[in-house]
């Protein structure tokens, strides 16, 4: 396990775990939240290969 401490808002903290995707790269860690977890569910299975700029089109567009 690898754990690189930062700090994360508390009200990200407070949204259950199974509406979150988390996504790392080298210089960044980014959180989708997402309304169910059937939703979050599709956005993983959808962007499975794409990099950071391509899922945050995707969740741009289709999410937000």
């Amino acid at each position: 396990m690898i754990c690189i401490k930062t700090e994360i808002p508390e009200y990200l903290c407070q949204i259950d775990d199974e509406l979150k995707a988390i996504y790392h790269s080298k210089d960044s860690v980014c959180i989708w939240v997402f309304k169910t977890r059937q939703e979050r569910n599709s956005f993983v299975e959808e962007t499975i290969g794409m990099n950071k700029n391509q899922r945050t089109h995707y969740y741009t567009t289709k999410y937000a």
